[in-house]
């Protein structure tokens, strides 16, 4: 199953699933595909959308999923990490009125050139990265919440 992340965001990011459902009509995603679509209203027969997911829902959907797509977000892609999820993250861009600026491509761009993630830009083809992603081995992000608490226990005795 494929899981596709649209996040909160509230514009429309229907420039994502159209590259989808174009490779379901292709027949390069034969896979169920499930949506957390957020905003973006869209109607496809091949893909099951949903404009919320409850939390509980959500990750038993990650969980669940052999691919996510989702979003350039930081929360979005983090999740997927907890889950060890391969993820294919495509950025909202701004040109398009998807977002309001194009910090996304930064996050994407960091994420993919250490080995964590495969990115889809608007110049990338889906059916190409698609194919990639059954053979990618992604890095292994490490969560440092320890480090982190212990900086922050730290911080608060000192102050």
């Amino acid at each position: 199953m494929i899981f596709v992340t649209l996040g909160t965001q509230d514009k429309s990011f229907s420039r994502l699933l159209d590259l989808i459902q174009e490779q379901i009509d292709n027949g390069n995603i034969k896979e169920k595909v499930i949506v957390q679509a957020g905003y973006t209203k869209y109607h496809s027969n091949n893909m099951e959308i949903f404009d919320y997911i409850d939390n509980e829902e959500f990750d038993k959907l990650i969980k669940k999923c052999d691919i996510l797509i989702t979003h350039g977000g930081v929360g979005s892609i983090l999740t997927g990490f907890r889950a060890n999820k391969k993820i294919i993250a495509v950025p909202r861009l701004a040109k398009y009125k998807e977002h309001t600026n194009d910090h996304q491509m930064q996050i994407v761009d960091n994420f993919c050139q250490k080995g964590y993630i495969l990115k889809l830009y608007e110049d990338d083809d889906l059916a190409a990265v698609l194919k990639s992603v059954k053979t990618f081995k992604p890095k292994k992000w490490v969560f440092n919440n320890d480090n982190f608490l212990n900086k922050l226990k730290d911080y608060i005795a000192n102050n």
